[in-house]
């Protein structure tokens, strides 16, 4: 968006410097054509010059012999006019979007992180990252995005302009908090350096250990060094491309249902769902009834999976209800529960307060 203003004005003046140097050209050609022979080629300029400029001093190509040619003057001083009043506003309009409002828009910036909680961080905006946060768009999860290289930033910003970003090197701390790193639930850092991005597992670590990071390698022999550098999870790209090919070919339709639902408008995905501690152990059925916006899949407690559970199966609090989500699906099951939740606590608090 920017960028796309920044040319508009350009282009502005551009235009509008063209048509300034014309009114010149047609003013000299005209003013040497009516002081003949008197007139030179400097004098006919300098005569559209001072008019153009409203400077107003006395007319050096005489005219009063001349009504038409006084005419002319009305001409070239209004379209000249008009043209510097364009030329000067479209430079000041391009003067304020590049600085005033680029400031502007910083500080919002900035005060929209700070009130951010349980966001995502998304540590380089190249080929990786774009997908990632791609997928965090279609999944309506709110992020920020770090990216040192403006190029590859204002690639980004063109398709996403309302993106929170900050414009800094991922593994500097002072940019990680400008990001909300204390707040965030979860860091990808997806540059493309393995050594950066084992930087970028440790800084956050050191800066919020509470927050998952998701680390990409090229190098799966990294992946131990990763794992000591406090990356949760290691993904390689080179990996995980050839078991998708792998995949193609031995079990076709199952990759095509998971290419289908990940191009679906609905945004259907597999999700995940915490239950929330202070959960009294409650029947699946109870917890959460069935719907169309999702569809359960498994549950797991602690040290166990149970796949395509029961309605009287028992969920407790720490459990990962898995399940088929829509977003508006994911968000439903979330609220239902925190609503759950809401009512343990209103009739705790009211079953220990003394009649």
């Amino acid at each position: 968006m920017k960028k796309a203003l920044r040319s508009r004005h350009f282009r502005g003046l551009v235009h509008g410097a063209a048509v300034l140097l014309a009114v010149h050209v047609v003013g000299t050609i005209g003013y040497h054509s009516i002081g003949r022979p008197n007139a030179t080629w400097i004098d006919s300029f300098y005569m559209t010059f001072i008019t153009v400029a409203t400077i107003g001093f006395a007319e050096i190509v005489d005219l009063s012999a001349h009504p038409m040619g006084r005419l002319f003057t009305v001409g070239i001083s209004m379209v000249g006019i008009a043209t510097m009043t364009y030329l000067v506003s479209t430079f000041l309009a391009l003067l304020i979007e590049s600085d005033l409002n680029a400031a502007l828009r910083k500080r919002r910036m900035e005060r929209q992180i700070a009130a951010l909680d349980n966001h995502y961080i998304v540590c380089g905006i190249g080929r990786v990252g774009t997908n990632v946060a791609n997928e965090l768009l279609k999944t309506r999860r709110t992020f920020v995005v770090i990216e040192h290289d403006q190029a590859a930033l204002d690639s980004w910003l063109e398709h996403e302009p309302n993106t929170l970003h900050v414009h800094a090197d991922a593994a500097d701390d002072n940019a990680l908090r400008r990001a909300g790193v204390l707040a965030a639930a979860g860091v990808f850092a997806v540059t493309g350096d393995d050594s950066h991005n084992l930087m970028v597992a440790l800084s956050v670590k050191l800066l919020n250990p509470q927050s998952r990071v998701v680390a990409r390698l090229h190098d799966v022999r990294n992946a131990d060094k990763a794992r000591r550098a406090g990356a949760d999870e290691i993904v390689s790209p080179d990996f995980t491309g050839g078991m998708r090919i792998a995949s193609a070919m031995v079990r076709p339709h199952v990759v095509n249902f998971m290419d289908k639902m990940l191009r679906s408008d609905d945004g259907l995905r597999v999700e995940e769902v915490v239950v929330p501690v202070g959960f009294a152990p409650t029947s699946l059925s109870e917890l959460i009834p069935r719907s169309r916006g999702y569809l359960m899949m498994a549950l797991h407690d602690p040290g166990r999976w149970v796949f395509n559970p029961p309605d009287d199966q028992l969920v407790s609090a720490g459990a990962v209800l898995v399940l088929m989500a829509s977003p508006e699906g994911r968000v439903q099951v979330e609220r239902l529960l925190e609503e759950r939740q809401l009512t343990a606590q209103i009739f705790n608090s009211s079953a220990d307060t003394p009649s």
